[in-house]
């Protein structure tokens, strides 16, 4: 098997320059050999993620783009967008690999055991790097795939199925009983719809078009809140109100969505009481913020009382959190459910050289519901 793959292969990077651009090119690099635990994956499908966009093109105005050259030489150049330039300050001159996941044959195999026992099989991978066409990782950040498993079924093993596993862990932990999720038709959304209608808990969706509460209609959703109705607030209050949701995870962000939750939670929470006091209902409500679709600042009001907390919520710390033991429980429910609970659907299917065309960049940058974009290095 060895004696197949090549001496190198591509890898995709995004560059902040010092004249005010982002650059996507390829570039080549050694296949490396692996060590005692490791293992070298050919990678044949890698999803782009909302989590990789933030490094990929978020900093950049799509508007401004422009592709050159082709194959190997390919390169995709856009100016910063305004106002951007502090934040991105840190990595000029700093080409970044990305890539949070994807799947693949393993080819090479170190002399361990626990290598050995993966190679020529299809695994999950969670990395950081894995725009490219192989990839050395340890066996620890493999997930094998049961048997007839695709990289294309697997691509998406890790980052939403483990997000949505770990929200339900987190409400369980936190010791809530049901859940508010926004941006809910997405596709990490449909899985958390799927996980608590197996395990009987209650969610509140909450979506901004019609198109998507009817997505999540036909999957079965209870309690679908649009934030663009003009009922939204009176809508969400009711929900909490039957639910008892005093946990949620905002996709957003930005503006005053999730302002507007723990003012909704508070007021559901004094639905009964006569006379509140000074500081509002002794109930604690939970934001968590997990992702940035809305780039603006975070509007909060502080009309909800004092019995709240704010905080950003991460797969890789949650992970460190609970442990290994129980984070290898959640990925075997992963491979288990695979091709139900978990399972992705994307609209594109697309090459790393694809992938710095300027059309398909203002595309997948748009992370519009509904379209979800998979990279097959190999194409």
């Amino acid at each position: 098997m060895n004696n197949q793959i090549p001496t190198s292969g591509l890898q995709l990077r995004s560059l902040v320059t010092n004249d005010g651009h982002i650059k996507l090119f390829l570039e080549s690099v050694a296949v490396p050999e692996p060590g005692e635990n490791d293992v070298v994956v050919r990678i044949e499908a890698t999803p782009i993620n909302p989590s990789d966009l933030a490094t990929l093109i978020m900093p950049a105005d799509v508007t401004t783009g422009e592709t050159s050259g082709s194959g190997a030489d390919i390169c995709y150049t856009a100016k910063l967008r305004k106002g951007i330039e502090s934040r991105v300050k840190p990595r000029i001159g700093k080409p970044l690999a990305i890539g949070n996941e994807g799947a693949g044959t393993v080819v090479k195999a170190g002399s361990s055991k626990a290598a050995q026992a993966l190679l020529g099989k299809t695994v999950a991978v969670l990395d950081g790097a894995l725009y490219c066409q192989y990839r050395k990782v340890n066996v620890m950040q493999c997930m094998p795939m049961n048997e007839g498993t695709t990289a294309k079924a697997a691509a998406s093993c890790f980052v939403n199925p483990l997000t949505a596993l770990g929200f339900v862990e987190t409400m369980r932990m936190e010791g809530y009983k049901a859940i508010i999720h926004t941006a809910a038709a997405s596709n990490l959304g449909q899985m958390l719809n799927r996980i608590c209608l197996d395990d009987g808990i209650d969610l509140i969706n909450i979506v901004r078009k019609p198109e998507q509460a009817e997505i999540l209609k036909s999957l079965g959703a209870k309690y679908i809140c649009n934030s663009s109705d003009d009922s939204f607030m009176a809508d969400l209050t009711a929900a909490i109100e039957e639910t008892g949701a005093y946990i949620a995870f905002d996709a957003t962000g930005g503006g005053d969505l999730g302002s507007r939750i723990l003012t909704c939670m508070e007021r559901a929470a004094l639905k009964d009481v006569e006379l509140p006091g000074p500081y509002g209902s002794n109930t604690f409500k939970q934001l968590y913020i997990y992702g940035g679709l809305d780039m603006s600042p975070t509007i909060i009001s502080r009309n909800f009382g004092f019995s709240w907390g704010i905080n950003a919520w991460l797969l890789t710390p949650f992970t460190q959190k609970i442990g290994m033991e129980k984070t290898m429980l959640l990925r075997q429910r992963v491979a288990n459910e695979l091709h139900t609970t978990f399972a992705s659907h994307y609209s594109d299917e697309i090459s790393l050289e694809d992938a710095l065309d300027k059309d398909i960049v203002a595309a997948y940058s748009q992370q519009t519901t509904g379209r979800k974009f998979l990279i097959n290095p190999s194409k």
